[in-house]
């Protein structure tokens, strides 16, 4: 037996020895400083060295120790990963060397007083999942310390860590602490990627300080008048009448007023006529917006009703806006042209307002973004990468970033060289995405595969159409309805509807309905916040549940294929033959009432299915009689057969494309099918991915409708595969049971 157990079984049960370290010390300092000298001593340690974690400033901060030279607190710091300390953090895993300073990863600091010691043991600092910091000791003598000691300090922690999490928390709260962006700035972050591309610019912090303008104190040195508050509603309805027409020209989905609120609540005599009201009777005019946006914003605010507490948001903007307009142009801040936007949160309309301005990326920080956020910056060509990194927060506004989206890289005041190497990187992405492409696609043994289009909207027509798509296989049709503040009129839709179909001249158009819910949030639909959403009132549970939503999206869409050929409906969600039924009937109803009505319309659509649930598995057979085609939606199928969300990260181990049930039940699904008659393509981000698509077509898909900048790509990959041997993969991959037999032949794909 090791000599020095005795003292660790002291250090592990003299509790009334830690609570005196807890209750007697007068400042947190010595607090931390006992804690060390206890540790040292039990274990009879010439160094005992406390580190803790400062998240803003991502570094490992030395804050106590026994036996260093104390001028070393607070001036030695480490990144995680960076020496023994930062490694311990980082992996967090204890490390013990007998001969620290010989170790590659051991880093040395001048001002510490290290040069004595040589045993070195070092152990992470949890507080229940958080990791906080890292307990480190130090000896003389060369492999000193062993596995009691080991054993000894993992335990001092469990019972130390959480008045250590505390002191932490309260040295945060100092008034002496201030999170601002420090001297040496980082040179690059890794986030994850959130779309494609790379994009360079200055940083632009567009929700900073903005509402300071509302909520802030009148400036002193505003000598604003009445005209000034004429000039500055005019102004603001010229801004808005701009961004609505730059909206349009990106956006055709937004043809429509989506500042109907904004110009309505402007022209309000109760709004700016009693703001114009105040200023006759000697308000300041700055004072006089504030009163009335304020009392408003109260109102709408305190409303029961979810629509109602958005006209809040409108309010707001619309004053922040009237606001700003009474600066001088000459003054006023500008636009964020050409810059990278970075905010802790991001909604649809956010991006659309940052792309009229000009936006070139957006770094969204701490967070995930939701799909529809992903998908409509794909779409709209924007650079989004999700960077968990508090620093991003505090960088000088003079900063220039360069994203590259595809890696999840971003490099903070890049060189030039640099900056060419990705200029082109991006001229050269730009001419694959645009290559020429075959009109259609054959594999290696000249097999025919169609290829499909997924389109969010109609800016991205033109390019699936120049890349030779032969028709659209998914047609989302949420957006218009995410960037208004109320459900789109019937005639709204029927325009958009319209000039999808006509750009399409006459090639293949599936338009899935309304995929609200989940995620995808409309909060002006009298939404409740759900414990689940994932598993709530979401896609054509939504539409059923609200089914004048669902007539009037169904009356638009008859409507605009008046006359056209090869459209296609499709439900997405579909959870049961009564559920497609009942989905189906509805279309139905809505022909004869148009009929009835007198008005044109296409009563003859197929009408077929999204297939994203495992519980259509044991009914497929069922399913593939009554639907005129499948559409397999694999993000959704295999969320809910691994039963992990995929936009949660504790759980991204467990979402597995390749899981034995997931290939079996493409399978299924795909022979259903066939048997049947009925056309099956998958339109999920398998269908882009060249790891699944031998597996996709080995089992017998021959449709896949990917995103436009990915047809170049998919068709190359096909046309390099062997049917023949795609088939005889797949049915390798069938008779895999284990997860770890399907990733080994994963590697082995044709």
């Amino acid at each position: 037996m090791n000599i020095r157990e005795p003292d660790h079984l002291n250090l592990l049960c003299d509790m009334g020895e830690l609570t005196a370290i807890v209750t007697k010390n007068s400042d947190i300092e010595t607090f931390l400083t006992s804690t060390t000298h206890l540790v040292a001593r039990h274990l009879k340690a010439h160094v005992c060295s406390i580190y803790l974690f400062e998240p803003m400033e991502n570094r490992l901060v030395l804050k106590a120790t026994q036996g260093l030279k104390p001028e070393a607190v607070d001036t030695v710091t480490m990144t995680p990963g960076e020496g023994l300390v930062g490694q311990c953090f980082e992996r967090d895993a204890i490390i013990r060397e007998g001969n620290a300073p010989q170790n590659p990863g051991f880093k040395y600091f001048d001002n510490a007083g290290e040069d004595p010691f040589n045993s070195f043991l070092c152990v992470p600092i949890r507080s229940g999942v958080e990791k906080i910091g890292v307990l480190a000791v130090q000896h003389r003598k060369l492999d000193h310390f062993t596995l009691f000691d080991e054993r000894a300090l993992r335990t001092a922690m469990t019972q130390l860590a959480g008045a250590i999490d505390n002191a932490r928390f309260l040295m945060a709260l100092g008034p002496e602490k201030t999170h601002t962006a420090q001297p040496g700035l980082p040179l690059f972050i890794k986030g994850e990627p959130g779309g494609t591309g790379s994009a360079s610019g200055r940083i632009l912090m567009p929700n900073q300080n903005r509402k300071t303008l509302l909520y802030g104190p009148n400036p002193s040195n505003g000598l604003f008048t009445r005209s000034d508050f004429t000039a500055a509603i005019d102004k603001t309805s010229q801004e808005l009448k701009s961004l609505q027409k730059r909206f349009a020209q990106r956006l055709p989905e937004s043809a429509s007023l989506i500042f109907t609120a904004h110009f309505m609540i402007l022209k309000d005599k109760n709004f700016t006529g009693r703001m114009a009201q105040l200023i006759e009777e000697g308000v300041h005019p700055i004072g006089a917006v504030k009163k009335i946006a304020r009392k408003y914003i109260d109102l709408f605010s305190a409303s029961p009703q979810a629509y109602m507490r958005e006209k809040a948001v409108d309010v707001e903007d619309l004053s922040i806006r009237i606001l700003s307009n009474f600066q001088d142009a000459t003054t006023r801040k500008k636009t964020g042209k050409g810059s990278i936007a970075v905010a802790t949160e991001i909604y649809p309309s956010d991006i659309l307002k940052l792309v009229a301005d000009g936006i070139k990326g957006i770094i969204l920080v701490g967070g995930g973004a939701t799909s529809h956020v992903t998908i409509l910056s794909r779409s709209l060509q924007i650079p989004l990468i999700i960077a968990d990194d508090p620093r991003l927060l505090n960088l000088p506004l003079e900063t220039i970033l360069l994203l590259d989206a595809a890696q999840g890289n971003i490099y903070l005041n890049p060189d030039r060289e640099t900056l060419e190497l990705f200029k082109t990187k991006h001229q050269v992405e730009k001419q694959v995405k645009t290559q020429a492409m075959e009109s259609q696609t054959f594999s290696r043994d000249k097999q025919q595969i169609t290829l499909l289009a997924n389109i969010n909207l109609l800016s991205e027509i033109s390019l699936a159409k120049k890349l030779k798509a032969e028709g659209v296989g998914l047609y989302r049709t949420e957006f218009p309805f995410l960037i208004r503040t109320g459900f789109p009129s019937e005639a709204e839709q029927f325009m958009i509807y319209k000039q999808l179909f006509d750009q399409m001249e006459g090639g293949l158009t599936t338009v899935r309905t309304l995929d609200a819910g989940g995620e995808k949030t409309l909060s002006y639909s009298g939404y409740k916040k759900e414990a689940n959403p994932e598993l709530g009132l979401r896609s054509i549970r939504f539409s059923l549940k609200h089914k004048e939503v669902f007539q009037t999206q169904i009356r638009a869409i008859l409507r605009a294929a008046h006359g056209k050929e090869n459209i296609r409906l499709m439900f997405p969600l579909i959870s049961s033959i009564d559920e497609f039924l009942e989905s189906r009937q509805i279309v139905s109803d809505c022909a004869l009432d148009l009929e009835q009505e007198g008005i044109d319309h296409n009563d003859s659509l197929s009408v077929g299915m999204m297939i994203e649930l495992p519980s259509v598995l044991c009914t497929i057979d069922e399913f593939a009689e009554i639907a005129d085609f499948f559409a397999i939606g694999t993000n959704d199928l295999i969320q809910y057969m691994m039963g992990a969300d995929r936009a949660n990260k504790l759980v991204a181990d467990h979402y597995i494309p390749y899981h034995p049930a997931v290939n079996r039940g493409i399978d299924t699904i795909v022979k259903a099918a066939n048997r049947n008659g009925i056309d099956v393509s998958v339109c999920g981000e398998m269908a882009h991915d060249p790891d699944y698509i031998p597996f996709l077509l080995g089992v017998g898909i021959r449709t896949l409708s990917v995103d436009p900048q990915f047809l170049p790509s998919v068709q190359k990959n096909i046309m390099a595969l062997s049917l023949e041997e795609a088939a005889g993969y797949a049915k390798k991959m069938l008779a895999a049971s284990r997860v770890r037999d399907a990733a080994k032949l994963l590697k082995t794909r044709p």
